[in-house]
């Protein structure tokens, strides 16, 4: 993998990450999210959690689709 392919999956991504996390926390009050029961995290971690892993999940998404891209032709066409 090449720079330019990794910047085609890691800007894309930190945009819809960047929406996500402000879409969701402006529905959601980070905090009234409790993790596991007993643990309770300040504002700043949720939100650079959730951040993260949304940015995470649609680097996966765009990864998943330059890899199932299929390889750009290098020949070229047939004057006819």
């Amino acid at each position: 993998m090449n720079w330019r392919s990794l910047m085609w999956i890691l800007w894309p991504s930190f945009l819809v990450g960047a929406a996500t996390s402000a879409t969701v926390f402006a529905m959601v009050d980070p905090l009234d999210l409790v993790l596991f029961g007993a643990v309770q995290l300040s504002r700043q971690a949720v939100y650079a959690g959730g951040f993260f892993l949304f940015w995470l999940m649609a680097a996966l998404s765009s990864a998943l689709s330059l890899f199932m891209a299929p390889p750009p032709r290098t020949e070229e066409p047939d004057d006819f």
